[in-house]
């Protein structure tokens, strides 16, 4: 039998999509014009600190990082993997984000890049109903 991953995938999201619960817009806001894309920069292991930043600054990656009309949501590093960098950008701007990833970060670290979306509120509100749930 072939398997289609169409099919799987739809299948999947539609049960995330069921299983999840209703939250209001006043639990949570969105700002619907902007996305949220997270940067995973890790550190490549076979360079020190000092290879990392002569290479980082060979690249330029102070100038080019992060682009024009990117705002920075958050920047931590994570020790034992490198730097994990969440931004918010227009749909439009993906190409910049991309590109300036591509000529400043690559050759200091690899990179991993993720679609994110907020999820703290709504997992508040899950608990708080779960706590409640479980107190009756």
């Amino acid at each position: 039998m072939m398997f289609n991953v169409k099919y799987l995938t739809l299948a999947l999201l539609t049960y995330t999509l069921f299983s999840l619960q209703t939250v209001t817009a006043e639990e949570v806001t969105n700002d619907t014009d902007k996305i949220l894309i997270t940067v995973v920069l890790k550190h490549q292991q076979d360079k020190n600190l000092t290879e990392l930043q002569r290479k980082m600054d060979e690249s330029r990656f102070w100038q080019s990082f992060p682009p024009e009309g990117v705002e920075i949501e958050s920047w931590y590093v994570a020790m034992g993997l490198g730097q994990v960098i969440t931004v918010k950008i227009h749909p439009k701007d993906l190409r910049k984000l991309n590109l300036a990833i591509e000529k400043s970060a690559w050759g200091a670290f690899t990179t991993d890049i993720y679609p994110t979306y907020e999820f703290r509120d709504i997992a508040k509100s899950i608990k708080a109903e779960k706590l409640a749930a479980d107190k009756k």
